[in-house]
């Protein structure tokens, strides 16, 4: 037997896939030709998956601030901030987020995984718990379990579940880290939160949301569901990343406690991994500027959203419940996924193909990610197909 025995089932499933005459894991984006047009496999593709949301990553600002700090700064920062100092630009980024955000104190980190990473298995450690939802994405899991904590689920978005689990938990509720996700990123539905911080106020427990899927799409400022719903003083972290709506990569943490930066002299993510490079940190602080100045792109993607939902819904297709940025058609079998897939690339249209054991519930998915920077016609494309795959595969 060998350690790599382990992946032989796993092996056949991918083979089965590719025998189908559907490759969802060769496909090639050649050339990136905008926001949300790309060549991929040869042909001329619109992004319909990329989570761009806010169409970011070819905004001159983001461009020539890239460019800049290429010149200046060179590629990389070699090493971790511990260990090789932190250039200024990383702390010009932490202020620029905690004035976002109307913080005290944020941190930067190198990928949104790795924030959920250093924050979660920092926060909580040996004899504390953790009460996540069921549904969390894959770092929240990952950072649960780095620190040690004991691991408590609730159902997903279920308030009386996660109360009566706090409630069994007695005095122990206030060692108690309580996380959710403002949007969650397969059907894009949104955690009751005003709710759960009323359970979360009531037992004293701590609470991190992650707004990965949020950041730059609700609010008013488009500081995510905690603005939406009035919470940003009652959650006591805010987690999330510069990969979506911000069109660069790597992750932050802010918070109003006092002692929230001795975070970055405890976690072992934050402190043995090399720091963002100049670049990056250049586009992403010249992106949440962009956000801050232009509201319109906030409001451009709901328009989009909002037309994009009704269209599949019209068309006969089952989404999730709420309208938003992810919006996720359910098809009943994974044949049946793979065929609608592939007959929307032959189409030109790239989405998420979401099977399980990746999905809720081992839903099928076409999930579908909007952008500010998808264009009417686009969307006329994207909707005309779904409905003719929808006649010919779901009549």
């Amino acid at each position: 037997m060998s350690l790599f025995d382990k992946f032989s089932t796993l092996q056949q499933t991918r083979q089965a896939l590719l025998q189908g005459g559907v490759s969802p894991f060769h496909l090639t984006v050649e050339k990136i030709l905008s926001p949300t047009e790309a060549i991929m496999n040869g042909c001329h593709t619109i992004l319909v998956g990329s989570n761009n949301y806010l169409g970011l990553t070819f905004h001159p600002e983001c461009i020539q601030a890239g460019r800049q700090a290429l010149e200046q700064e060179g590629t990389g920062t070699t090493g971790s901030r511990m260990a090789n100092g932190s250039f200024a630009a990383h702390g010009h980024l932490e202020q620029a987020i905690a004035d976002f955000y109307g913080l005290p104190h944020a941190i930067v980190f190198s990928t949104g995984y790795q924030a959920n990473l250093g924050i979660l298995s920092t926060l909580a450690g040996s004899g504390d718990i953790i009460l996540m939802d069921a549904d969390s994405h894959a770092s929240i899991y990952d950072g649960c379990r780095l620190g040690g904590a004991e691991i408590i689920r609730f159902k997903h978005n279920d308030v009386s579940d996660m109360e009566k689990r706090l409630r069994r938990l007695g005095d122990r509720s206030a060692r108690t880290l309580i996380v959710v996700e403002g949007i969650y990123s397969m059907l894009g539905d949104r955690a009751p939160l005003a709710d759960m911080v009323g359970v979360k106020k009531q037992y004293g427990a701590t609470m991190v949301v992650d707004e990965a899927h949020s950041l730059g799409i609700l609010g008013k400022n488009g500081r995510g569901l905690v603005e939406e719903v009035g919470a940003e003083q009652d959650v006591d972290c805010i987690v999330g990343t510069f990969s979506k709506s911000l069109g660069s990569t790597g992750g932050f943490a802010v918070s109003h406690h006092s002692l929230f930066d001795m975070i970055r002299y405890a976690s072992r993510p934050y402190i043995f991994t090399a720091s963002p490079c100049p670049s990056v940190v250049a586009t992403t602080t010249a992106a949440l500027r962009v956000v801050r100045q232009h509201p319109e792109l906030q409001r451009q993607l709901w328009d989009n959203a909002n037309r994009l939902y009704n269209g599949l819904k019209t068309s006969g297709y089952s989404l999730g419940a709420e309208v938003g940025p992810v919006i996720a058609a359910m098809i009943p079998t994974k044949e049946l996924a793979l065929a609608m897939w592939q007959g929307l690339l032959e189409n030109g249209i790239y989405v998420n193909l979401m099977i399980p054991p990746a999905t809720p519930n081992g839903e099928c998915l076409l999930r579908c990610s909007v952008s500010a920077a998808h264009t009417e016609k686009q969307l006329v494309h994207i909707d005309r197909t779904f409905q003719n795959l929808k006649e010919k595969f779901l009549p």
